[in-house]
């Protein structure tokens, strides 16, 4: 099952960090620009420096398929060159009827060999079944996203519970059929993050919202990690990538991965799981 599988890697790798690689043209140190590719020269230089602190990348797709054939094919050769001990998870947020998202799945699960997506539930359960199909994939469901307007909807009562919770409960029942359904749960909400934990107590969470949005990472590491401090990738993005705009980018972003791996260390030390960490 992919929860197993994602529970091995950061046992093996010692870490629940996850980055993110949004990368954009416009926020790449300008020494690369006179690369003839310096999307790839910046994915390949951050990816050399941090994959042994990571248990995941996590691509927005967004940031690739913008730029056309060209992007796609960034996205190709940038997975060919993350390394096989770590998770590659496609945050393209897709669903749609069951046609459409069968073919979905077909693209970031065949074409492109991701390890797991992100996918939204709006549609309902014949909108995800294509990609839970892929029994050896990870399906990250959108619960309760970190940004502002998650209030607009997320949070509205629905027979006294809130609809972040509804969504939790209906993956659980989906998580039944081939155990691979995992949850995205924005480390902006805290409190909401241990009341949605409490209600699934096992399902693996994907943990947006730190870094650049802000939020507490010791309360997101506390309350998102299950019992034994596992089934848990806190994404980092910006703050990482971004870090410096200076030719030794690479060196810093590095620097902030292994920082953060080793800040979640100690505290999964004293909070849950003192066999997880790992200072080296």
């Amino acid at each position: 099952m992919f929860n197993e599988m994602l529970n091995d890697k950061i046992r093996n790798k010692r870490t629940l960090v996850c980055l993110g690689l949004d990368t954009d043209i416009h926020k790449i140190p300008g020494v690369l620009l006179s690369e003839i590719d310096p999307l790839y020269e910046f994915n390949k230089a951050i990816i050399a420096s941090t994959h042994e602190f990571v248990a995941a990348y996590k691509l927005n797709i967004a940031f690739y398929e913008s730029l056309g054939i060209p992007g796609w094919e960034l996205l190709e050769r940038t997975l060919s060159i993350i390394p096989s001990d770590t998770l590659t998870i496609a945050d393209a947020k897709r669903a749609d009827i069951e046609n459409t998202s069968r073919k979905y799945a077909e693209t970031y699960f065949k074409t492109f060999n991701f390890d797991a997506i992100t996918v939204s539930p709006y549609m309902g359960m014949d909108s995800v079944a294509p990609f839970l199909e892929y029994e050896d994939k990870g399906v990250f469901v959108l619960c309760l996203t970190s940004n502002a307007g998650a209030q607009d909807f997320q949070f509205l009562q629905i027979e006294e519970e809130p609809l972040y919770l509804k969504v939790a409960q209906k993956v659980l029942g989906w998580n039944f059929l081939y155990g691979n359904c995992g949850l995205v749960v924005g480390g902006t909400h805290t409190n909401e993050i241990q009341e949605i934990r409490e209600m699934a107590p096992e399902l693996p969470f994907l943990v947006p919202g730190i870094g650049a949005q802000g939020g507490n990472l010791e309360k997101v590491v506390k309350y998102a990690t299950d019992s034994f401090g596992l089934s848990a990738l806190i994404n980092v993005s910006r703050s990482v990538l971004y870090a410096s705009s200076e030719a030794n980018f690479a060196e810093v972003a590095r620097e902030r991965v292994k920082n953060l791996r080793d800040q979640i260390n100690r505290i999964i030390n004293v909070q849950k799981n003192p066999g997880l960490i790992d200072q080296n």
